[in-house]
């Protein structure tokens, strides 16, 4: 099994920073794309940002210029840098890995909340 463990969530006033991080443990040989995606309440998970094992990365357009992603594959690790939150950016954040060609696992999620 693989499992995936997030933190870094928590309440900032819109404009701040915060910085996710989710670190894969357990049976797997490489761990292939990773990624960011986010869950507001009533609406449905989307993805904010990839990164392939080699450094190509993916954004969506709400993200684009404020969200960074990179990874540290000695560690097996994602991070999600995120600058000039806005209270748009709330939601459940959940890391997602692909551990085998095509067979994907998720972390428990972790909250973001933007609000003054």
């Amino acid at each position: 099994q693989v499992q995936l463990v997030e933190s870094g969530g928590g309440l900032v006033q819109p404009g701040g920073s915060l910085r996710l991080s989710c670190a894969a443990s357990g049976s797997f040989f490489t761990i292939y794309a990773m990624g960011w995606y986010r869950q507001a309440p009533g609406k449905e998970r989307e993805l904010v940002a990839s990164i392939t094992r080699d450094g190509r990365t993916n954004y969506a357009d709400p993200v684009k210029g404020r969200f960074t992603i990179s990874r540290d594959n000695t560690k097996n690790t994602v991070y999600l840098q995120m600058n000039s939150l806005k209270p748009e950016d709330t939601a459940v954040y959940y890391c997602n890995a692909e551990f085998r060609r095509g067979m994907y696992t998720w972390g428990q999620g972790t909250q973001v909340t933007v609000s003054s």
